[in-house]
């Protein structure tokens, strides 16, 4: 009897022994080969890792550094073996195909990689990001107005945090438009019908020496007189203090045409009433010609807006509705955001256009 429970303890200890070999030395190459400096061995890993340096994930004034681990690996079991699984494709690109061993190859597949990430975020709720940040502990005085209310729009709307956080450690794919989109658009112009009664400008415009008419703004045809030119009627409010400019409504600082000396004199004009906050607006109407291509409906330019949202917007973060923001707010939101993009600037006007016409205190009125 003690010889046989010598030999099952013996078995028992060669057991655990085996088990902690196996247990024990997996985990540990499955540590080793999580870390930060396993990842910079692959040299395809040094274009990310010089972008992971200039963000606030790398250096802060807390001294707090998430490593790649922190972002790129849940710590769910199941999760964390199926990443280190789906991870050996990268190892398989940099020492067999060579997928991305060249700056020129890492940027012509920039966007696919990021998407794949993002993919994978939005599947487990961005589980990396919500290991460090959650909305329980953020201390709001200490934010924007801005980042309060889109952190509560996100959550109202059962958004995860990659749905607008997409460039935080590393640059976003630079998004660029396809002129045929632009090219639709102008070709949707050789469709308006001479005898329209309004017509909207595709591209900025001259309304004779009056004034520049910005693109989408509504024009009332007074008169045809062949091709493209025409005599309109540009209605629109001007504000006491601002008089070089015409806006989309009272109060509504949405600016749809700009006057010269000349266009000022030749205003016809209503009667200045002071709003809420102490401005005072009136009517304003400009009777002039223009000679540009023109649309009968802003629906194609409402749509080439889209896919400017779509591509400029979206891929930084998840759309915005145009009710999001009232016609005032949306101006130098769409600046602001513009300007972390090389969207053009007519491409701006026209984007920023349709989040004013379509903004929350124009909807339904």
């Amino acid at each position: 009897m003690s010889i046989r429970k010598r030999y099952i303890a013996l078995i028992t200890v060669i057991g655990i022994t085996i088990g902690w070999l196996t247990l024990g030395g997996t985990a540990a190459v499955m540590h080793y080969t999580s870390s930060t400096e396993f990842c910079l061995s692959c040299h395809t890993m040094q274009i990310p890792y010089e972008e992971y340096q200039g963000s606030i994930h790398f250096t802060n004034a807390k001294g707090i550094r998430a490593e790649c681990a922190d972002c790129h690996i849940p710590s769910d079991p199941i999760d964390y073996v199926v990443t280190k699984i789906r991870a050996s494709k990268d190892i398989y690109h940099e020492f067999i195909t060579g997928k991305i061993d060249s700056e020129e190859k890492y940027e012509e597949h920039r966007i696919a990689m990021a998407e794949t990430v993002w993919a994978q975020l939005r599947a487990n709720d961005s589980a990396t990001c919500r290991s460090c940040h959650t909305h329980e502990a953020m201390d709001t005085y200490e934010q924007s107005d801005d980042a309060v209310k889109m952190h509560q729009y996100g959550l109202d709307n059962k958004q995860t945090c990659i749905d607008c956080h997409k460039g935080v450690a590393h640059f976003a794919p630079e998004p660029e438009m396809d002129s045929a989109a632009f090219d639709n658009l102008m070709a949707f112009t050789e469709q308006t019908d001479p005898q329209a009664k309004q017509v909207y400008p595709v591209e900025f415009v001259q309304l004779g020496d009056l004034a520049t008419v910005s693109p989408t703004t509504e024009l009332m045809v007074l008169a045809s007189q062949g091709d493209n030119a025409r005599q309109v009627q540009l209605d629109g409010y001007q504000m006491k203090g601002a008089e070089q400019v015409l806006y989309f409504g009272e109060g509504q600082r949405a600016i749809i045409a700009t006057l010269t000396e000349q266009g000022q004199a030749a205003l016809q004009v209503g009667n200045y009433i002071q709003d809420e906050y102490g401005n005072e607006w009136r009517s304003a109407s400009l009777v002039g010609e223009i000679d540009s291509p023109v649309l009968s409906s802003q629906k194609p330019l409402w749509e080439y807006a889209e896919q400017l949202d779509t591509v400029y917007c979206s891929t930084c973060h998840s759309k915005i509705p145009a009710g999001h923001f009232t016609v005032n707010a949306w101006g130098p939101v769409a600046k602001g955001m513009g300007e972390r993009t090389d969207i053009s600037d007519y491409d701006l006007e026209v984007l920023t256009k349709f989040f004013q016409y379509h903004a929350k205190d124009v909807v339904g009125h």
